[in-house]
């Protein structure tokens, strides 16, 4: 049997018709290079492409590499020993990095197939085509630098290959980063501005995603042993030509309401700049829960509610997957502030109404001091719609504690069971509590790229212009305070911790924390100083992913496919 380093993914039965109004899949045989060249094919290949982003974002891979392990979250009680704890488990055989390298592989390989085709299609509006070859260089683009942010050197191919290959190279991540600015730069000029231009339909690219994804590129390059001198100057050139300049015209700007960002059927609003869609269309999206292509965000931040008085498990909150619990530190200091800042209670769940009368507790005899008023020894404490936990986010006494009508968890009772829950991603219109998320996922918002904007306006010695952007975002999480201006910081409070401090705010749980850690030399300093998982367990190799160990295998002819020298 060959072992193949790429693959041919337009075979996958997944795509997004391009004239649809919404995501529509539809299982059809594996494409020839011959099909390829013809109006059908390729625009079945066109739309395999976008497929690929399920096989990421949304999935537990990509969550794992991407949220514990950090500043941010500690494993909860069912989630991973090794790559979250930095444990000795942790190593190239971990099945988590191939199930993120291979399909990016495969899309990679798919998009260039559409590339390569689209010089030899004949009896095809150029314009449109034009427009879907960019589109394509867009999610290349995005494969590749999923890849080489997690991996660093990897292997680069523009060609589209067709056959099986026992042989490959690794390159230096200074290739793979120059094809991605080359991707991202031809791509475009050709895309229609925003995500609300006319004809682009929901999780399709524009304009503002590609802007908004090369200021990341210039940023994270600028931040590793790849940079070059104007990476800073770039991203910031970028981020801010984005915001005043193509923005406005898109109709793209900030949500005035930090909490409507993520709300529940406001997943294509006006700070969206490109979303992962995901179906309610069961065969094709679940439920599997756990693997592939579905999206079960919604799953990993729930705790175990249900094994408490007068819980059980409903749609409403949802499957206990647990896999992680914020850090003392992201809860108690980073969110400190809750009086204008009203980011926490709009990113944490910390309250849970009461839904099985078969669990309600009763009040002891004789009734705790401070009971309140109308508490009777032996009768229940509530009853179901009632608030069965609390979480007040301050310490409190044990008596006070005990004379609480319902479960009062303070801080210092938090554990990997129960903690408070990241809401961002919860779906309450699924069919079963067990079925994965319907939800788009939102990849990337217009608040990234105003921190995207100041962090390197900062780095590249220009703090006083940087706090225009990093203070647009504070001011917008005061909402609806009538002064945001409280919210101000000015140029002598700017560096890179606050900047940090300021994405955990804000981007808390977005599928960003490692790479922003990594970028910025900070991930082994704060996991030392605020994750009791991984604190004295992580080393210096810890900034890079290990090449899996099922693609050095794969690689048979020629010389071996190395691992990256921190791993061997």
């Amino acid at each position: 049997m060959k072992k193949i380093l790429l693959y041919f993914g337009a075979a996958v039965a997944f795509t997004i018709a391009g004239c649809q109004d919404k995501l529509k899949e539809n299982p059809h045989s594996t494409l020839t290079p011959e099909f390829l060249e013809t109006p059908q094919g390729f625009q079945m290949a066109y739309d395999a492409s976008y497929a690929g982003g399920r096989t990421v974002w949304g999935t537990m891979d990509y969550f794992f590499m991407t949220v514990p392990g950090t500043d941010e979250f500690i494993s909860g009680k069912d989630g991973s020993n090794d790559m979250n704890k930095y444990a000795s488990g942790y190593t190239s055989t971990t099945g988590t990095m191939n199930n993120v390298w291979r399909p990016c592989y495969l899309y990679i390989n798919n998009c260039n197939g559409v590339i390569a085709a689209a010089d030899k299609l004949k009896d095809f509006d150029p314009e449109k085509k034009a427009r879907m070859v960019a589109e394509v260089k867009f999610l290349r683009a995005n494969y590749y630098f999923v890849l080489v942010q997690l991996f660093e050197d990897i292997t680069v191919s523009t060609e589209f290959q067709t056959q099986a290959k026992t042989s490959a190279d690794k390159q230096a991540g200074s290739v793979a980063f120059d094809q991605i600015v080359k991707d991202l730069t031809e791509a475009i000029p050709a895309l229609p501005a925003g995500p609300f231009t006319e004809g682009v339909v929901p999780g399709k690219t524009s304009k503002a995603a590609a802007m908004h994804l090369l200021s990341k590129v210039y940023l994270f390059r600028a931040g590793g042993k790849y940079a070059k001198p104007d990476d800073f100057r770039n991203a910031a050139a970028v981020a801010v030509d984005l915001i005043k300049n193509v923005a406005p015209g898109a109709g793209l700007r900030l949500q005035d309401d930090f909490g409507r960002v993520f709300a529940e059927g406001n997943e294509d609003n006006s700070e969206v700049l490109w979303t992962v869609q995901h179906t309610s269309n069961l065969p094709y999206n679940g439920p599997g829960n756990s693997s592939g292509h579905d999206n079960i965000l919604n799953h990993l931040w729930v705790p175990k509610y249900d094994e408490l008085d007068g819980m059980q498990r409903d749609v409403k909150y949802g499957r206990p997957y647990i896999r992680v619990v914020p850090t003392r530190w992201l809860t108690d200091t980073v969110f400190k502030e809750r009086v204008i800042d009203t980011r926490y209670k709009k990113t944490f769940q910390v309250a849970w109404l009461s839904n099985n009368p078969d669990k309600l507790p009763k009040w002891p005899s004789p009734l705790p001091p401070g009971a309140p008023a109308g508490a009777v020894a032996g009768g229940p404490k509530y009853k179901v719609g009632d608030t069965a936990i609390f979480m007040p986010g301050v310490n409190k006494t044990d008596a006070e504690i005990a004379a609480a009508p319902y479960l009062m968890i303070p801080p210092r009772k938090y554990n990997t069971s129960m903690s408070p829950a990241m809401i961002k991603y919860y779906d309450t219109k699924r069919a079963d509590m067990n079925y994965p998320s319907i939800r788009p996922v939102i990849v990337w918002r217009l608040a990234e790229t105003y921190l995207n904007a100041a962090e390197a306006l900062y780095k590249d010695g220009r703090p006083g212009e940087a706090l225009e952007y990093i203070n647009a975002v504070r001011r917008r999480a005061a909402y609806p305070n009538p002064n945001p201006q409280q919210m101000d910081i000015t140029a002598a409070d700017l560096n890179i911790d606050f900047i940090l401090d300021e994405r955990s705010r804000e981007l808390c749980g977005e599928l960003t924390r490692w790479f922003d850690l990594v970028r910025t030399g900070q991930l082994i300093n704060r996991v030392v100083l605020h994750n009791t998982d991984g604190q004295k367990n992580i080393q210096g190799r810890h900034v890079v992913r290990p090449i899996p160990q099922a693609q050095i295998d794969a690689v048979t002819t020629g010389a071996k496919y190395p691992q990256h020298p921190l791993w061997q």
